[in-house]
């Protein structure tokens, strides 16, 4: 059954489908692989909208997005993303995320199959809170399991590698979740290369602490909250 959107959800869901098709035009997604979720509000009872569960992003409108409450309850004329339970649990445990997104990118998702996280081989790390980006173990995709797993991967952290699955990335806006889900890969790219050629050297933790704390200075958001 399809529901009535509010004008703010109508322009948050072209937001997503915007953000869905840029993802797949830089090849971090393609066809239904993925999703992407916004945070309706601050308030504990407003919930998010999140794209549907098997729908291209090239046909995808507005209308199509479910609308989930942070009881578990969806509505909308598509049942929501098969991954909709770790995108709940994010937003219950994390004020401070205001969108999230999930990929399949060719090199996230190979280090995510080797459950290879990404060290501070480069200072860029540092854009998502801390030393690493970790890798959490496999678990069927849509299940509590994994959803458990990932919210342990993401403690003090603004992105994970989903083992054998790909890569999830948080932010407080669409925009931001955007920006890092691409650095995020291209850290992934970079690791992945220069594993090729040896063992990258790694950044201290006080070194990436520091960076962080630049980072901080100019506005980019460096540090993750728990």
């Amino acid at each position: 059954m399809g529901i009535n959107f509010s004008e703010l959800e109508l322009a948050l869901a072209r937001q997503i489908i915007a953000t869905c098709r840029e993802l797949e035009r830089r090849g971090l997604n393609q066809g239904t692989a993925g999703n992407v979720s916004v945070r309706l509000g601050q308030g504990t009872d407003e919930g998010f909208l999140i794209t549907p569960t098997a729908m291209p992003y090239d046909i995808m409108q507005p209308e199509d997005m479910a609308r989930m409450r942070f009881d578990a309850s969806s509505s909308g004329r598509h049942e929501p993303s098969s991954e909709w339970r770790f995108h709940l649990d994010i937003y219950r445990t994390r004020p401070d995320v205001g969108a999230i997104i999930h990929t399949h990118g060719g090199y996230s998702t190979t280090l995510a199959c080797l459950r290879r996280p990404i060290p501070a081989f480069h200072y860029m790390i540092a854009l998502f809170g801390g030393v690493d980006i970790r890798c959490c173990e496999y678990a069927t995709y849509g299940t509590q399991e994994l959803s458990n797993l990932v919210l342990k991967a993401l403690e003090g952290r603004n992105a994970a590698l989903m083992g054998g699955h790909g890569l999830v990335v948080l932010g407080p806006s669409l925009q931001r979740a955007l920006a890092l889900t691409v650095e995020a890969e291209t850290l992934a790219m970079m690791y992945w290369r220069a594993a090729q050629m040896g063992q990258p050297r790694l950044l201290s933790e006080p070194e990436v602490a520091r960076v962080r704390e630049k980072f901080a200075a100019y506005g980019y958001g460096g540090a993750a909250k728990k």
